[in-house]
Formats: structure tokens, C-alpha cells, sequence
């Protein structure tokens, strides 16, 4: 019997690393040998891109984040419609429409990327790198980004519809969205300070500034100025007055004294569960820093699609 019970425990293992073998697995030195230069085009491009736009740091950010919580990590938020396949993709969906940006520079990345290495780093990979040099790019911290991702060859325009937070939710609300992707309620809010960067159209916060009470009066005056109480919806304010550009803990000041541009925003300091998180942000940039780049890596890894799943997309905008 001792026999027989290490010869199936010995098989049992031997099975066990034969699935491990086959279950890709997502590594930090994936291109190493198959595209070395592939990191250095792309820091370069977004380096040059957020150089001419600032605004084009938050907005790459925006799109490695709206890619990965509609079916994890796949790239899927980077194709086109189709009318001849009657294919809707995700960029049509309420939250992305008019509102998400930066796909020629992800176009212009793939191609330089393309030429040297042809069919080797995905569309995906390559926004979830954008996405950490966008924020190094600011002034923000930098991580070290898993690789070895592949493009889906379908988008979900319902779930995009449903998966992704709204700039109206209240707190509960956006603590359930992340908490439905496996983040925790802190790992939301170090995850929303990505808005100390980047903008907003008027339509989205104007009841806020008009409307709510939980707002400083002199800031809601001064966005009142670019957002008139009709017309005027997609006039742009900086969702961090205070430093718009710069990728720092301010955006956490900001609530505290009651200028957050977003409803969602301020729920996050609002008498609830998080204000005390909020605080330590506001107090402790390192610490945002450390939490923000450990929730990025772990939304990297939201449900990648690896070994033989998926395909190496040659046009970002479209399956091969």
C-alpha cells in the first residue's frame, strides 16, 4: 500500500507540473528575448506623447483601466465597430463614448513596435506599459508590469455598460464595482487617486457644482465659470484644481477641503468608511504611491488571457 501511495503521489506531481507547464503564466521579462527593444519604443512614444498633451498621460491611464474591468485585460476596449459583421464593440458604450482617447497613440506604438517585431507584443501589453509610463511620466510611481498578455477577438459593449463606475455613484456603490473585480475598498480609493490627473467634461459634474452641499463654495464658483448651469457639456475642468497635471497625493487634499470635481469623487470623503483612508493618503504621499502602484499591477492581472487564448493582434483596432 506504501508502495502504491507514493507511486500515485509521484504521478500526481508529475501531472501537476505538466498543467502548470501549459497554463501560461504572465512574467516581467517576456520580451526579453523575442522583442528586447519593445519597452524602451514604447516609453518613448508615451514620454513624447504626454510631452506635447499632458492630458494624454490620464487619458492612456483611462484606457488600461476601462480595458481591464469589461472581461480583464484583453485589449478588448481597443476595437472598432463593424457595421459589415454587425460587430459593437466597447468604445460606443455609455462610459467610453465620447470620452475615452489616446488610440493613435497606441496605433502609432503598435505600428513602431510591429516593424521590429512582427506579431509579438499585444495590443493589451502594450496598453498596460502606457499606462505605467504615463504615470512615471507625470511624476508619478512606477511598477513593474507583468507581460505576456494576448488580445481578445471580441469587446462586450453591455458589459462595458455595467462594469465600469459612473462618475455619479455614491460610495456603496463604488465599493461594490471594485469589490466585483476582487479589489478592496482601500485598494478603490488608492486606485481613484489616478484623478489627480487628467479632466472632465462639464456634463458629468455640473449638478454637483450647482447642486451639492458638500462642496466648497468658492471652488464651486470658480468651475461654474467654464460650466454654465445649460449648455456648454463638454467644456473640460481639471478633476485636481489644485495640480492638474501633476500625478501627486493633492487629489486626497482636495476632498478634504471639499473640492472634489466628481460626485464619486467626494463620496470617498463624505463622513463614510473611507475618509479615514483618504487622510492617510493626504498625509503620506508615499504611502499613495506604494498602494496605487501594488492596485495597478494587480488590476493588470485581471483575467489576462494567456498560452493559446486569444491572438497577437497586427492592427489594434480590429481582430487578424
Amino acid at each position: 500500500m506504501a508502495f502504491q501511495s507514493h507511486y500515485f503521489s509521484f504521478w500526481f506531481f508529475v501531472i501537476l507540473i505538466l498543467f502548470g507547464s501549459c497554463t501560461a503564466q504572465l512574467s516581467s521579462n517576456y520580451y526579453a528575448k523575442t522583442c528586447p527593444r519593445a519597452l524602451s519604443i514604447i516609453r518613448a512614444a508615451v514620454y513624447g506623447a504626454v510631452g506635447k498633451e499632458s492630458r494624454m498621460g490620464a487619458s492612456l491611464l483611462r484606457l488600461h483601466f476601462h480595458d481591464c474591468f469589461v472581461n480583464g485585460c484583453d485589449a478588448s476596449v481597443l476595437l472598432d465597430d463593424n457595421n459589415s459583421t454587425n460587430f459593437t464593440g466597447e468604445k460606443s458604450a455609455a462610459p467610453n463614448a465620447n470620452s475615452l482617447r489616446g488610440f493613435e497613440v497606441i496605433d502609432a506604438i503598435k505600428t513602431q513596435v510591429e516593424n521590429i517585431c512582427p506579431g509579438v507584443v499585444s495590443c493589451a501589453d502594450i496598453l498596460a506599459v502606457t499606462a505605467r509610463d504615463s504615470v512615471a511620466a507625470l511624476g508619478g510611481p512606477s511598477w513593474t508590469v507583468q507581460l505576456g498578455r494576448r488580445d481578445s477577438t471580441t469587446a462586450s459593449f453591455s458589459n462595458a455598460n455595467t462594469d465600469l463606475a459612473s462618475p455619479l455613484m455614491n460610495l456603496d456603490e463604488l465599493i461594490s464595482v471594485f469589490s466585483n473585480k476582487g479589489f478592496t475598498a482601500k485598494e478603490m480609493v488608492a486606485l481613484s487617486g489616478a484623478h489627480t490627473t487628467g479632466q472632465a467634461r462639464c456634463l458629468l459634474f455640473r449638478n454637483r457644482i450647482y447642486n451639492e452641499t458638500n462642496i466648497d463654495s468658492t471652488f464651486a464658483k470658480s468651475i461654474q465659470s467654464n460650466c454654465p448651469s445649460t449648455g456648454g457639456g463638454d467644456n473640460l475642468s481639471p478633476l485636481d484644481a489644485t495640480t492638474p497635471v501633476i500625478f501627486d497625493n493633492a487629489y486626497f487634499k482636495n476632498l478634504i477641503n471639499k473640492k472634489g470635481l466628481l460626485h464619486s469623487d467626494q463620496q470617498l470623503f463624505n463622513g463614510g468608511s473611507m475618509d479615514s483612508q483618504v487622510t492617510t493618503y493626504s498625509d503620506n504621499p508615499i504611502t499613495f504611491s506604494t498602494d496605487f502602484a501594488d492596485a495597478m499591477v494587480k488590476m493588470g492581472n485581471l483575467s489576462p488571457l494567456t498560452g493559446n487564448n486569444g491572438q497577437i493582434r497586427t492592427n489594434c483596432r480590429k481582430v487578424n
